[in-house]
């Protein structure tokens, strides 16, 4: 272990010097590989949720109280903004914001899920309720769109995830049958949600039976698209589905 270590800090100095790389936030030079596009400054200064915070059950959204008033079990913590959506339980890594957003977007160029976000997210998916996920599905792209990508950044994080947790990756089961996702920005909830009905279906059903789903994606938003992975999930004889994603808005 400690050989590693001194092996990785020598690498890190060496890359440092031959191919910096400044902070997406702040444009100071990331010291290490592992933080990816920010420095370790900026990830200190990310709000990472940590499983101390008042959250609504269901979605993950944080209260803004530091106490509720009453004090009540995390269980029936809701924010009743969430009573349509399809899924059991919602978390993320923390908000949309500092190096987590610029996680997210690098992401989304390129296939590469940076060392420091990826224990980042195995320790959220160890937390529960999240631990009793059985098998992990990525939320899919319509083929025309993975095709313009190249990639599927749902895909990249679910395969960190299934690694690091030894569950089954199952990237079959799922499928987009509509592709809606250039025509998003600017609707609010409900036209988000009415986008993505009957967006997604399972192809097959016999894999997912009474399995713990998680589903994974790089964004929580309004949670209209995990909603409508939810339904179809859910109406293919899935027990229940989790969802993971690295910020939420």
């Amino acid at each position: 272990m400690l050989l590693t270590n001194v092996v990785q800090l020598f690498s890190d100095a060496l890359l440092a010097v031959a191919y910096p790389q400044s902070c997406a936030i702040c444009a100071v030079s990331v010291e290490r590989r592992r933080f990816g596009v920010a420095c370790e400054a900026c990830w200190a200064r990310t709000r990472i949720f940590d499983g101390t915070e008042i959250l609504c059950w269901k979605c993950g959204l944080r209260h803004d109280l530091d106490e509720l008033p009453v004090s009540i079990p995390a269980e029936e913590v809701r924010c009743r903004r969430c009573e349509m959506l399809e899924f059991t339980v919602g978390r993320a890594v923390g908000p949309y914001e500092g190096a987590l957003r610029e996680s997210v977007l690098q992401l989304k160029r390129q296939p590469h899920v940076a060392a420091q976000l990826e224990t980042l997210l195995i320790a959220a998916a160890k937390r529960e309720p999240l631990s009793l996920s059985t098998r992990i599905i990525p939320v899919p792209l319509h083929k025309k769109r993975q095709r313009s990508r190249g990639f599927n950044q749902a895909a990249i994080i679910a395969e960190v995830l299934a690694k690091g947790l030894r569950l089954p990756l199952d990237e079959v089961s799922l499928v987009r049958v509509s592709s809606t996702e250039k025509y998003r920005a600017g609707l609010d909830a409900k036209g988000r949600r009415d986008t993505v009905a009957g967006a997604f279906e399972v192809s097959h059903p016999r894999l997912i039976a009474n399995e713990s789903v998680l589903l994974v994606d790089d964004v929580f938003t309004t949670g209209a698209t995990v909603s409508a992975c939810a339904a179809a999930l859910l109406g293919a004889g899935a027990r229940s589905v989790f969802v993971l994603t690295i910020s939420r808005a």
